[in-house]
């Protein structure tokens, strides 16, 4: 690096410093000469900055001029003095201490295209240096990935070369590679909302991992300890990154032929499941779960992708194929699969824009009941259209038994049922302005206890009886039949 203390020790230079020792340790990034009395607009930081002082008239001259220079962020000034002066302006010396702007004087025969050519030598050779040694690293990385050490071994590698923690991280908020990284969540969905790339976060940056034809909304992130926006060789390791991502992303569409004649089977009803599950590799005794999931756009190479990324910490071995305009995938089950399956989606969501994405799992089961599971997760996906937010997450286990064969009825034909069983009552109340609906589906939830209803209605059992005894007759109906209960509560439940 060349620095303003290097000039002074260059002999054929003969620079002479003025004031600003202090400063000297200042590295020098480009040569910049002017005779401009405010040239702001035209420093960019780093310059040695050349000048005859045609400039100079005043002592506010010397104020403006240094003051643009330290506005810059100059290393340093050089000046030689005015032909018929015995010394450097004392306002400029004055102006350059209270600025911290280290002064250099040149001699008077030395003329400025030696410093030019002297300085321009230094610089050249430093950037010849630096690309040699970023090359070198480059290679470094590079043969980590051609002998096949992997994606731990080349964020090692990364790591040593950058001399920085490194991550690779699923925008799904999972560490895929390095240590351990609490905020990772975080860094994802930041990720997301970046409008540009690399961007830097908490004093880390993020930078996008290259794979051809890769969805942003489903990929890997780089995350590097410090400010390496700019940095070359972080680029260089970001796009490695991607290359070892692209063997994942091919691993498992090898993998996942084996979705499409099995998701089929299962479907169908029709197979000998467990002989395809033990083509698999799975024991047919080993339980399993069925996904299906949606977006709201129709889009399923998307979903598929990104149903991919979630399982991957949860289920690596996950099948996964689209199916119409819905993705299924089977696995072996795991405990806690549907928060998990949902923390990863919310860790997305900024990603999604308008889109929503829905995500039904089935209950546990073994090979010979995955067409029923794969009812059961495609009914709780659509009761998840009920619910709010860009995703949601409805587990078989997290909903009542009626609930989940009402979601397998289509809407109108609920709708028909509702007005079928409920039809005079729905009239009653909106011809005469009452909410006999709202009392029966009270007395419902209160397992038919008059006090019980009542208390929670606000009003006399009496009342409660006549009302009640309102509806029987609309309807009727015998409230003190349990069938008659079973019909009247899953017409409620189906509006």
């Amino acid at each position: 690096m060349l620095l303003v203390r290097t000039l002074l020790r260059m002999p054929e230079l003969r620079l002479r410093s003025v004031v600003g020792d202090e400063c000297l340790d200042r590295p020098v990034t480009r040569l910049y000469g002017t005779e401009l009395p405010n040239p702001a607009r035209y420093l960019s930081g780093g310059e040695l900055v050349l000048s005859g002082l045609l400039w100079h008239r005043s002592a506010a001259d010397c104020e403006t001029f240094v003051g643009a220079l330290a506005q810059g962020g100059v290393a340093a000034l050089a000046a030689a003095r005015a032909p018929d002066a015995r010394e450097l302006p004392e306002a400029l010396v004055d102006a350059c201490r209270r600025h911290a702007i280290p002064l250099l004087e040149v001699p008077e025969d030395l003329s400025f295209a030696v410093i030019t050519e002297r300085v321009v030598q230094e610089l050249a050779a430093e950037r010849v240096g630096d690309a040699g040694a970023r090359l070198g690293r480059y290679r470094r990385l590079l043969t980590v990935v051609a002998d096949g050490g992997g994606l731990d071994e080349l964020v090692t590698a990364g790591e040593a070369e950058l001399a920085a923690a490194c991550w690779v991280l699923s925008t799904t908020g999972h560490v895929v590679a390095g240590p351990e990284l609490p905020d990772a969540a975080f860094f994802a969905r930041e990720f997301l909302r970046a409008d540009r790339l690399p961007r830097v976060v908490r004093g880390t940056t993020l930078l996008p991992v290259s794979e051809r034809g890769g969805s942003r909304l489903a990929t890997w992130v780089l995350a590097v300890a410090g400010d390496l926006a700019h940095d070359e060789v972080a680029a260089e390791l970001a796009s490695l990154v991607g290359v070892e991502r692209s063997r994942v992303v091919q691993g498992r569409r090898i993998g996942n032929r084996a979705a499409g004649p099995l998701l089929r089977e299962v479907l169908a009803g029709s197979g000998d499941l467990a002989a395809r599950i033990a083509a698999v590799g799975w024991h047919s005794d080993v339980p399993l779960r069925v996904l299906v999931a949606s977006a709201s756009d129709g889009r399923v190479e998307p979903v598929a992708a990104l149903l991919e990324e979630v399982l991957a910490p949860i289920a690596p071995h996950a099948l996964v194929g689209a199916v119409g305009a819905e993705v299924y995938a089977v696995a072996p089950s795991g405990a806690g699969w549907a928060e998990a399956v949902r923390t990863a989606l919310r860790t997305v969501e900024p990603g999604l824009g308008a889109t929503r994405v829905l995500v039904g799992i089935s209950s546990p089961v073994v090979a010979a009941g995955l067409r029923g599971a794969a009812e059961e997760a495609s009914h709780a996906r659509r009761l998840g259209e009920r619910r709010a937010g860009r995703t949601c997450v409805v587990a078989g286990e997290e909903i009542a038994l009626h609930q989940l064969l009402l979601a397998g009825v289509p809407e109108e034909l609920r709708g028909s049922l509702r007005r079928r069983v409920l039809g005079p009552v729905l009239d009653y109340d909106a011809e005469h302005g009452s909410d006999l609906v709202g009392t029966l589906r009270v007395f419902l939830d209160c397992s038919g206890s008059w006090t019980t209803a009542a208390a929670r209605l606000h009003v006399h059992v009496n009342t409660l009886r006549y009302r009640v005894g309102r509806v029987e007759e609309l309807l009727g109906a015998d409230l003190s039949d349990f069938a008659s209960r079973v019909d009247l509560y899953l017409a409620l439940q189906a509006g």
